[in-house]
């Protein structure tokens, strides 16, 4: 503060005819209140960056499955309650009027035995009827489904060793390619890989149930080993479902973290119509999507706002509204300004939902759906823009949506894409819980065995396939030296 300087308030003549103790005493009391001016501001800074950050801990603190991407079973007991369902005044069970469905009769050449049933006597007067047999009448047919008892069929092959007449060596039967190398055929190697990669047994598992079921007994060893000549028998049909959905011009991806003995993987998914693909990556950024899609896809993509994706192109790129109507709850829940901003968002999004549920059960055509989402556009728009210069907003997610804003209605534009990512994330429920039973796999020929048997078993479903049998075929195929055999029946081809 300048000496010289007399304080607001007070004039030059009257600074001057202060004597200059006082004028020292009032300098030394403003310094005082300037630094304390100076030192309360960094104290509301300070609160002001805590009260953020305790909201913040407070945000993760209740995050739940209806507020952020965490799964239903990792809600706390603190956790709200989902929304009871409306009654609707109806019983549980069906509903009076509603169709039978009854388990089909089988044909005639499908029974193993027929056993015929006629009654002894009359329940009325005790009459034998032994001698009426041939009146029956009204024939009523119980049909009765049992397991058989199962026991393996073990063929020895015996390779003979003749003498040769002319030249006396000796010479030893060779092993027909039809059969096996090994002590195992390839519909047990098969029962393995499935039961192991579909059914996700542990190691351990599979070889109880075999045995219990089967009788067939198989050391752990045997059981790996087993696993990894199916994975070797589906390498190529793993390649052709790789191919397949990087042609197809729509797609679903996720990921999900994994583990290779005991260190960090991601286990990413690719669903598309006709086929579904896995691949174990060490990355969950940009090279990892890279190295899913291949540098030449340029299809349309659907996904969360998982950062790598948001390097897509928004105009082939579909933001997943399911995640971001969590988004969406989280900022209602946290109160405060964020709040109604929130809330009308959410509300919006509900209205996103019904107009696509009436165009997906056909109530509305395409270009009623976009008529009817372009005021809808607007006021998200509009919204979006408030939020990203509102005090108290989100404003990096308003800021983030603003410039993807078109991968926000790709599913308007665009026919066969949906607004949601479901189709992936349902994709790796399977695999999660299978996670969470083994921990992942201890060795990059482990996970090569998870992601082609999940990718198999995921793609056989969407083509109609049974699996046990077309991994028997690709496991025999294998071992005799043969093509594998073709999961799909065409070269498939999507028009852009």
């Amino acid at each position: 503060m300048d000496v010289d300087t007399p304080p607001a308030g007070i004039t030059d003549a009257e600074w001057i005819a202060t004597p200059p103790a006082v004028r020292a005493f009032i300098r030394a009391c403003l310094l005082t209140i300037h630094l304390q001016k100076e030192q309360f501001a960094q104290f509301q800074q300070a609160n002001d960056a805590l009260q953020q950050r305790l909201a913040d801990l407070e945000a993760r603190l209740n995050q739940n499955s209806r507020n952020s991407a965490k799964p239903p079973s990792s809600d706390p007991p603190s956790a709200p309650p989902h929304p009871p369902r409306v009654p609707r005044g109806r019983k549980a069970g069906a509903q009076p009027g509603h169709q039978r469905h009854e388990r089909p009769e089988p044909p005639p050449d499908k029974l193993d035995a027929v056993r015929d049933h006629f009654p002894d006597a009359c329940a009325a007067c005790q009459r034998a009827l032994g001698d009426v047999r041939r009146d029956a009448c009204a024939v009523q047919t119980q049909f009765v489904w049992e397991l058989p008892v199962v026991r393996p069929e073990i063929t020895a092959h015996h390779y003979h060793t003749v003498c040769c007449p002319d030249c006396g060596v000796l010479v030893t039967a060779e092993r027909p390619a039809d059969v096996p190398k090994g002590a195992f055929g390839p519909r047990l190697a098969a029962s393995v890989a499935v039961l192991r990669g579909d059914y996700h047994l542990s190691d351990r598992n599979v070889a109880r149930l075999l045995d219990d079921w089967f009788g067939v007994s198989l050391s752990l060893g045997s059981v790996v080993h087993l696993q990894q000549e199916g994975s070797a028998a589906l390498k190529p049909v793993y390649v052709d479902i790789q191919t397949a959905v990087r042609q197809q011009q729509r797609c679903n991806i996720d990921e999900t973290s994994w583990k290779e003995a005991g260190k960090r993987r991601w286990l990413w998914t690719m669903v598309t119509a006709v086929a579904t693909f896995f691949a174990v990556l060490g990355s969950r950024d940009g090279p990892g999507l890279r190295k899913l899609l291949g540098e030449a896809y340029g299809g349309i993509v659907t996904s969360d706002r998982h950062r790598p994706y948001l390097a897509l192109a928004p105009a082939r790129h579909q933001l997943c509204w399911a995640h971001l109507m969590r988004n969406f709850q989280a900022l209602v829940d946290r109160k405060g300004q964020q709040a109604a901003w929130g809330a009308d968002l959410l509300a919006l999004s509900h209205i996103v939902f019904r107009l696509w549920h009436l165009f997906r059960e056909g109530t509305i055509e395409r270009a009623e759906l976009q008529a009817a989402m372009a005021p809808l556009q607007e006021t998200i728009h509009a919204l979006l823009e408030a939020g990203s210069r509102r005090l108290g907003a989100p404003e990096g997610m308003c800021a983030e949506l603003l410039a993807h804003q078109e991968a926000l209605w790709t599913f308007v534009r665009e026919e066969g894409v949906e607004p949601t990512n479901n189709a992936a994330e349902q994709a790796l429920r399977g695999a999660v819980l299978w996670r969470k039973g083994c921990f992942g796999a201890q060795s990059e020929a482990g996970n090569q065995f998870v992601e082609r048997l999940l990718s198999v078993s995921a793609t056989c479903r969407q083509q109609k396939r049974h699996l046990l049998t077309f991994v028997t075929e690709a496991i025999a195929a294998y071992w005799a030296g043969r093509p594998a055999p073709a999961l799909f029946p065409v070269a498939l081809s999507e028009p852009a």
